[in-house]
């Protein structure tokens, strides 16, 4: 069904009724077309005046397609009206339409009605991220910063994660401002970005940038430059970071993660607890370990080829330095198939040891058990983020931890374009020396940007820095 592309009278949208398949729901596929089409307003307002004649009301659903129509393009007053007949039919909302309101009512000159509406929300539930940053972006606008950040904190404080547009907002409307409070808070964003390893993309890291340069009387200056393999920074030659964690933050990490996460409630979903204390036997016995690989999980590098082939190239890559290896795969991998051939596997089998847990198991429980049981010099190799561990984590310091021994010890796989044909050429990115975070010292200020904006979580960390240094 199409949307006409001019006002109707009652007679014709009654015989576009008619001749519906389902008239009962004639009004809402309509304007569900109407909001993907874009159609003018005065369209989609003589179907609302149509039904309100014929009905003496209009449903609230109808109400809500209406609204999201007129925030979709910024129509001011509708958006009011439709507020106000809200307002007197409807003692409640639901969030979809308090979500469409805010967004509206925050574009306008009245936006702290927007406030008093999130206010509202409040009151039911814990109002949604499209809530908060529409309101932070109201306030920013009209320099009202100081709002802008109770309601960011606040935000944060109830576990309601801010997109980075809205960070990359707070830089941009705070450009030239001289204000101690203000920079402390931005300061606190730089260090939001540390705490949750989050890499700016690089307009975002632009506008870090600007925001440093244009603080009054502050002379700080901004370069790009890729960080030495020392760790040492090109431009101003400061040392970042160890990656390493020192003896005590090991043994701390690691008691934690063996009786958080390994012992904790998580592991034996998917694990028996006897092929768990066999894995264990299996590990003490052969310690310590260099390399430990989630083998199913490189397996898939490579879609078009042969999971057992894609391995092969893992191991053969890794097994160049001497290292001792400790694959972890599955029990069907020993099943001769079209995947898993049996002469490739006894290949493997010689150059690394392997434990092959049941098919159903969890395997990040035994990959973290092997690697942190082979001490601070072993790595591992995995595609997967880890994240639902860090969350098993009871306190930030070892939540901080564990993504630094991470970032320190994870190694990142991915296929390399010239792997057309055996054998497969991996672009192997190694885990560095020095912690690839927001770091400062003060008068200096070491940001990773990516060159665009990532929705997943990366495992791969970024090789390209933003400088700033206070002259």
């Amino acid at each position: 069904v199409l949307p006409p592309e001019k006002p109707l009278q009652a007679e014709e949208w009654n015989k576009l009724r008619e001749d519906f398949q389902s008239p009962e729901i004639f009004e809402e596929v309509m304007l569900n077309r109407m909001i993907r089409c874009n159609s003018p307003i005065d369209v989609a307002k003589s179907l609302l005046t149509h039904l309100a004649k014929r009905n003496g009301d209009i449903a609230y659903n109808v109400l809500v397609k209406y609204l999201t129509l007129c925030v979709q393009q910024g129509q001011v007053s509708e958006i009011r009206d439709v507020y106000d007949i809200m307002k007197v039919r409807f003692k409640v909302l639901e969030s979809g339409a308090y979500k469409l309101l805010i967004k509206g009512l925050s574009n306008l000159d009245q936006w702290r009605m927007a406030l008093t509406l999130l206010e509202e929300v409040k009151k039911i539930t814990i109002p949604s991220r499209t809530c908060y940053e529409s309101c932070i972006k109201a306030a920013s606008c009209h320099q009202e910063m100081k709002l802008a950040f109770e309601l960011y904190n606040e935000m944060l404080a109830k576990d309601v994660i801010p997109t980075l547009d809205v960070l990359q907002s707070f830089f941009d409307f705070s450009r030239g401002m001289k204000d101690a409070e203000l920079q402390k808070e931005l300061f606190g964003i730089l260090l939001y970005l540390r705490e949750n390893q989050i890499y700016p993309h690089e307009t975002f890291m632009r506008s870090i940038k600007l925001w440093f340069e244009s603080i009054p009387g502050g002379n700080w200056r901004g370069q790009l430059t890729s960080i030495k393999d020392s760790g040492q920074c090109p431009v101003c030659n400061h040392q970042l970071e160890d990656s390493n964690l020192t003896e005590e933050e090991y043994s701390n990490l690691s008691e934690r993660i063996i009786r958080d996460v390994i012992h904790g409630t998580d592991t034996f979903r998917k694990t028996s607890p006897e092929e768990f204390e066999a894995f264990q036997t299996f590990v003490e016995n052969r310690l310590p370990f260099d390399i430990v690989i989630d083998g199913l999980n490189v397996s898939h590098i490579k879609s078009r080829r042969m999971q057992c082939e894609n391995l092969l190239d893992a191991v053969n890559c890794l097994a160049k330095e001497n290292s001792r290896l400790l694959v972890l795969g599955r029990k069907h991998m020993l099943m001769n198939s079209s995947n898993w051939k049996r002469e490739i596997m006894k290949e493997m089998q010689n150059k690394a040891d392997f434990f092959f847990a049941e098919n159903i198991s969890e395997d990040d429980a035994f990959l973290l058990y092997a690697t942190l049981r082979s001490g601070k010099h072993c790595k591992f190799v995995t595609r997967d983020f880890l994240r639902d561990h860090k969350a098993c984590l009871p306190d930030t310091l070892t939540r901080h931890l564990f993504r630094k021994w991470q970032r320190g010890h994870q190694i990142a796989f991915s296929p390399s374009g010239k792997g057309r044909t055996f054998p497969l050429f991996f672009s192997q990115q190694p885990a560095f020396c020095y912690d690839c975070v927001v770091q400062t010292t003060g008068d200096t200020w070491h940001i990773p940007y990516k060159d665009v904006f990532e929705e997943k979580y990366s495992y791969q960390v970024p090789r390209k820095w933003l400088c700033i240094q206070q002259k």
